[in-house]
């Protein structure tokens, strides 16, 4: 199966330039813990319920002046909707996410695929397996010498 037959969408969005209350309450009517972030059209980061509960606690000032761009992850992990759900389920397990932005041929965004969709509706055993691998507790990479 492909992602694209998996996966939700369309992806809820916001700017960076977005306040983190309007994004959390965007998350609560919507009861997603994701959101893709998007500047002129480019996916630039994504914003999960964790990062607003971590990461804004962090952030001087108060609540209402915080920014999407204050707390978001820029490093943005993805898949293309043409691949199959167990490669990008590998992807997921190999770098400790439980959500990808699906991205298509051109690298627009054009949904979200999660774990628990691919539970939900594909296979709880390979969401089974990915989940192991998404908790497993790993060791740093060594520092290797130039």
């Amino acid at each position: 199966m492909k992602v694209a037959d998996l996966m939700r969408q369309p992806a809820v969005t916001v700017c960076a330039s977005a306040s983190l209350v309007a994004t959390a309450r965007l998350m609560r009517e919507r009861d997603v813990g994701f959101v893709a972030v998007i500047e002129s059209g480019a996916l630039v980061g994504v914003v999960t319920d964790r990062d607003i509960v971590l990461r804004s606690v962090s952030v001087n000032g108060r609540a209402n002046d915080i920014l999407v761009s204050d707390v978001m992850s820029r490093h943005v992990l993805t898949c293309l909707e043409c691949q199959t759900v167990e490669n990008a389920a590998a992807r997921m397990g190999d770098n400790q996410v439980r959500r990808l932005p699906v991205l298509d041929e051109t690298g627009n965004l054009v949904g979200v695929l999660s774990l628990d969709t691919i539970a939900e509706d594909y296979s709880e055993s390979l969401a089974g397996e990915t989940l192991g691998e998404i908790v497993e507790e790993r060791s740093p990479p060594p520092n290797v010498a130039p």
